[in-house]
């Protein structure tokens, strides 16, 4: 069976990403919040919120990690699927798997900045045979 978890920031940073795993740079805001673009979510809505990199962070980089997810098999595949958007031309967006075994964080998939001011959608499928975090 499939159990999505949805998760808007309206309220709080939900299951999937712990409070304590907010690293210094980023922020809870909407399109009202006089920080800059983008105005609104990706619905177009000004006063839903999303996670931004705060102005201060630009030449720094900042992760976002995710709870502990359990091993995936034939039955129990994860898909991740996220609107984001990248507004600095020199800006990367990366996400990563790190399973329990390894030190490492292994670079799944990645943007680098464009200059379409727009949110972009996308989905990502892990595989893994063990617990791990994205």
């Amino acid at each position: 069976g499939s159990s999505w978890n949805n998760c808007d920031f309206e309220t709080s940073l939900c299951k999937a990403l712990p409070e304590f795993n907010l690293q210094p740079g980023w922020i809870r805001r909407n399109g009202q919040s006089g920080m800059g673009p983008p105005y609104s979510d990706h619905n177009g809505n000004e006063s839903a919120y999303f996670l931004s990199l705060s102005s201060e962070m630009q030449s720094y980089s900042a992760a976002l990690r995710t709870k502990v997810f359990l091993p995936t098999d034939e039955e129990h595949l994860c898909q991740i699927r996220f609107h984001y958007w990248v507004s600095q031309m020199s800006g990367t967006f990366m996400v990563g798997l790190q399973k329990h075994s390894e030190d490492t964080v292994t670079n799944i998939w990645q943007v680098s900045g464009e200059p379409r001011k727009q949110w972009n959608v996308n989905t990502i499928t892990i595989n893994s045979t063990e617990k791990y975090e994205v």
